[in-house]
């Protein structure tokens, strides 16, 4: 068995013993392109998007020493006519970037290259020594009419951590080997995949015969980037797991014309270990983010806070070079942590925003070290905050606004009722791992201004908030009242706060009325 080629499907075998989620309708779109202009394929996705799962499927089905009907004969692929066309017919070749972490940075692309030729040498005795792959690629074709099947795990890893040297150096060695004039006669499919797109050099893919998919533009692949709705619901089911906390805390991903995927490996880490907690910063850490909006480029702070309010923000893609190091502008900034699966794009709108709970957390632990004071001070005292609102203390809530406005005023402008419920809504930020937040809330007669709605299972009571300035408190909640937005809260919570808040533009005071309905306070 080999290390490159003719590794056989143990890999895979593997991930089908385990809570698995049919993807397999990726490799139709893989067997269109087979010896076609469309056989060079980029796709790239976040971590814990599913790449190495991606991959080692598609090696499984296509090489040809492994027998893996047994693996795909119940799947979605066993539907479509290539599909027995296609299994286990090619030579086949897998290259996990990773596996060469051990080499010096200057040696890795020669290093590299070495042991998958001596690899090779073992499936064909024949090829001689060579310093390039793609001349042993060329001889093995030329002596056997072999055509390969490519598959690339990881890409883009040295583009993302070593120097630029190194990095034209593996540039150059991708070209060499997809770009040159014997490459369509060897290679029959190649796959990429990885965190970045395709590197861009002035601003023109390094490898433009590949057509690129990313959670930017997905395409046809959208689909089999996370898992929908409907798989999640479904492994809920099977596991008797909890399909609205599952959705609280994994769901927001906008991936082309799907509107509503979750991270694939927090479901599968939440159902191993029970729990709905935070499973990012477990492979993944958030000093990530914070190297990348530590300085406040192009009001790249102000969108953050939007952010962490729940709005979504304009930016532009196409500047991105898709490397980690040519970060330029606030735009550069938020495409790549769109690719880094923090942030979720909207393509229809040319938006992003911050998906989920959980990815929410990571953005406050960045907050808390990258020098943001003020606002790290008013996220870490939220709790005691929402505390003291369940528990009615009226006189702790103005004390803690009027304190809040204080440390607010360096990345919020007071001037009207907008940026007051931007201030609040950032006030009550830990409250958004008991409640789903609606700003303009159709209830009643009218939009409240904010209304906290338990998630699922939650101990804490429903809350509605109006918003005054240079009014009363007593108009707000008597607002409330009169115009019932409370009225359809009743069906998530049996007690139902109102919370009235006034600012005095003159005084920068707070004033705070509170009423418990249809029970007591906490």
């Amino acid at each position: 068995m080999g290390i490159f080629i003719d590794k056989g499907n143990i890999a895979f075998n593997g991930i089908r013993n385990s809570a698995f989620i049919d993807k397999s309708g990726l490799l139709s779109i893989l067997n269109e392109s087979i010896d076609t202009s469309h056989r060079y394929m980029c796709v790239s996705r976040p971590r814990r998007f599913g790449k190495s799962v991606a991959a080692k499927m598609i090696y499984a089905y296509y090489d040809r020493k492994s027998d893996s009907a047994p693996l795909f004969d119940d799947l979605e692929i066993a539907k479509l006519p290539s599909y027995k066309k296609h299994l286990n017919k090619y030579p086949t070749i897998y290259i996990d970037w990773n596996k060469f972490s051990q080499l010096d940075n200057q040696s890795v692309v020669e290093e590299a290259q070495k042991e998958v030729i001596k690899d090779l040498k073992e499936s064909y005795p024949f090829l001689e020594e060579k310093e390039l792959l793609s001349r042993a690629l060329d001889e093995i074709h030329q002596k056997t009419g072999d055509r390969f099947v490519f598959i690339i795990d990881e890409w883009d890893r040295l583009v993302r951590e070593i120097d630029e040297k190194t990095q034209t150096k593996y540039v150059n060695f991708l070209r060499s080997m997809f770009k040159s004039n014997t490459a369509d006669d060897v290679f029959l499919l190649v796959y990429m995949t990885g965190i970045l797109p395709i590197i861009k050099v002035e601003l023109q893919s390094a490898l433009n015969n590949f057509d690129e998919y990313s959670v930017i533009d997905p395409g046809r692949t959208a689909q089999y980037y996370g898992f929908t709705a409907m798989q999640v619901q479904s492994l809920c089911n099977k596991f008797n797991m909890d399909f609205e906390m599952m959705k609280h805390a994994y769901d927001g991903y906008i991936i082309g014309d799907e509107k509503s995927m979750f991270n694939p490996n927090s479901v599968m880490q939440s159902i191993e270990k029970r729990n709905y907690n935070s499973h990012w910063s477990k492979s993944a850490s958030y000093t990530t983010i914070e190297h990348y909006i530590k300085n406040d480029i192009d009001g790249l702070r102000d969108k953050i806070v939007r952010m962490l309010n729940g709005e979504k923000v304009s930016i532009s893609v196409t500047s991105f070079r898709n490397d980690m190091k040519n970060i330029e502008t606030c735009d550069d900034v938020l495409t790549l942590l769109a690719h880094l699966g923090y942030l979720s794009y909207d393509p229809v709108f040319g938006r992003v925003m911050i998906p989920n709970t959980e990815v929410a957390d990571e953005f406050k632990n960045s907050i808390r070290v990258c020098g943001w004071g003020s606002l790290s001070k008013a996220i870490g005292n939220s709790r005691e905050l929402l505390n003291a609102t369940i528990a009615g203390d009226k006189k702790y809530i103005e004390k803690a606004l009027d304190s809040y406005h204080d440390e607010a005023t360096s990345f919020i402008e007071f001037n009207d009722e907008n940026s007051l419920a931007c201030a609040i809504r950032l006030a009550y930020y830990s409250a958004q791992a008991q409640y789903e937040i609606f700003r303009e809330f159709p209830s009643g007669k009218g939009f409240a201004d904010m209304v906290f709605v338990p998630i699922k299972n939650s101990p804490y009571p429903a809350v509605v908030v109006e918003l005054k300035y240079d009014k009363t408190a007593e108009g707000a909640i008597a607002q409330i009242k009169s115009k019932n937005y409370h009225g359809k809260l009743q069906n998530f919570s049996k007690t139902i706060i109102l919370l009235g808040i006034n600012y005095d533009k003159t005084t920068k005071k707070h004033e705070v009325e509170i009423e418990a309905l249809n029970g007591e306070f906490v």
